[in-house]
């Protein structure tokens, strides 16, 4: 299936990393839930990725239907059912997300502002700009460094 690159993306960061059967299970549940899913009565385009098992990553294709309220709150129903299914929390944007030697790490805000004032995250790290709206913008502007993200403008006290 291929997507328009100006698809819809909405991007849930979990508090920690789902382990591979959790990953398996959501998976299963998404790809039946994007199967059906749709938007008065049209079927959506829909897909689901679990990039680093972090991350929930729905895409709809609105060239081929627009997701509208009522299907979007759908999608927010099955997010929260996942979140209470694994007693994670998919809804915290003060949980930082950035990468070091490949790997995923999530903080708090307060913990992510210590390790930028102590230097153990610089401009030159990996962060995820979760307020990508577009599968274009998730493909191109998604994994960025700190100081090309909008992460600098709200560390920029820390990182002096």
């Amino acid at each position: 299936m291929i997507f328009s690159p100006q698809s819809k993306v909405w991007i849930y960061q979990s508090n920690r990393r789902f382990t591979d059967v959790e990953a398996e299970e959501i998976l299963a549940k998404l790809a039946n839930f994007t199967s059906q899913w749709t938007a008065h009565g049209h079927q959506l385009q829909a897909k689901a990725e679990l990039p680093y098992n972090f991350f929930i990553v729905l895409i709809v294709d609105q060239d081929v239907a627009n997701a509208t309220g009522c299907s979007i709150d759908a999608s927010v129903r099955v997010i929260k059912e996942i979140e209470q299914d694994y007693g994670v929390d998919l809804f915290d944007r003060f949980n930082m997300a950035y990468k070091v030697d490949g790997e995923v790490h999530v903080a708090t805000k307060e913990d992510f502002e210590t390790l930028v004032s102590i230097k153990k995250i610089t401009t030159s790290t990996t962060v995820f700009n979760n307020l990508v709206q577009t599968l274009q913008e998730y493909e191109d502007k998604w994994e960025v460094p700190l100081g090309e993200s909008w992460h600098k403008l709200v560390f920029a006290e820390q990182l002096g």
